[in-house]
């Protein structure tokens, strides 16, 4: 099976603590080529010199409006995935890494359907973390190098980074998709809300 080695680029950042009730990543994956077109209809709909965006910083009206007029603009065609933590034994750096292993793995799926990936395998994703102490510890990085060599599909994984949320607007927009589960704990909104308003698929 020929693999697809145009360069891919997954976002993931978290909403609670692992091990915690509640935990959830948010997952932004596109194509390398495509990011910098992403970013920027993101950054468009900010103000000239808007800081980091913080979902837990900002209003709800405000941060549903964002993601609404941002699933309208002529950003390329990318996943937006929300994951609830379903790996839930270990040490909280196992537990952060089990899910992120996982995620990956389900919005790898989901980006070879979107793009009618059928019969090539993924083997050039790029994994960008937002850099916590759950994902500098030793164990949880053993456990994704350990998972980049052995785990099904995220053997397509062959680079991870962890760096400050704060470099990367996608990274940003992975925040601010993680944080959307909390409407759906509050009951303010429903997996189906969440997709057909803002495009985020919830898992």
């Amino acid at each position: 099976m020929a693999a697809q080695n145009k360069r891919i680029l997954c976002f993931i950042d978290e909403c609670g603590t692992a091990g915690q009730n509640g935990f959830a990543l948010g997952c932004v994956m596109a194509w390398a080529r495509e990011c910098g077109k992403a970013d920027k209809s993101l950054s468009d709909l900010l103000e000239p010199n808007a800081n980091e965006l913080h979902a837990v910083n900002l209003k709800k009206e405000y941060l549903q409006s964002l993601l609404g007029r941002y699933a309208q603009t002529d950003r390329p065609e990318m996943v937006l995935m929300n994951r609830l933590g379903t790996v839930i034994d270990g040490t909280a750096p196992a537990i952060y890494a089990g899910n992120v292993i996982e995620t990956v793995k389900v919005a790898i799926g989901q980006f070879r359907k979107l793009h009618n990936i059928n019969n090539r395998g993924l083997g050039n994703v790029e994994l960008i973390l937002d850099q916590n102490h759950h994902n500098t510890d030793p164990e949880c990085q053993r456990l994704l190098r350990e998972a980049c060599e052995n785990d099904g599909r995220f053997q397509a994984v062959n680079q991870i980074s962890q760096i400050d949320s704060a470099a990367s607007r996608l990274l940003q927009l992975a925040d601010l998709v993680a944080y959307s589960r909390t409407w759906i704990h509050k009951g303010e909104d429903n997996a189906k809300g969440l997709h057909e308003n803002f495009g985020i698929r919830v898992i």
